[in-house]
């Protein structure tokens, strides 16, 4: 098995809510993989709102995808 060392400040290692010093590269990946799903669920949001689909509720947004679907059938 190797050892790999990883610095990061106080902040981050807060922000990802890290609680020892020592991580397996599995709880590593787990860790950075939250952090990128709930920046992508941010961003997801952010678009929603921009777009206005914030506002729609999920049968519309059914619909809407499969619209989308049926029209990209078709061609």
């Amino acid at each position: 098995m190797r050892t790999l060392n990883i610095s990061i400040s106080d902040l981050e290692f807060n922000k990802f809510g890290i609680i020892k010093d020592t991580l397996t590269f599995t709880e590593f990946v787990e860790l950075i993989s939250r952090e990128l799903i709930r920046q992508n669920l941010n961003k997801s949001v952010q678009l929603a709102e921009k777009y206005g689909l914030s506002s729609m509720s999920m049968d519309e947004i059914t619909e809407e995808v499969k619209a989308v679907r049926n029209a990209k059938n078709r061609h």
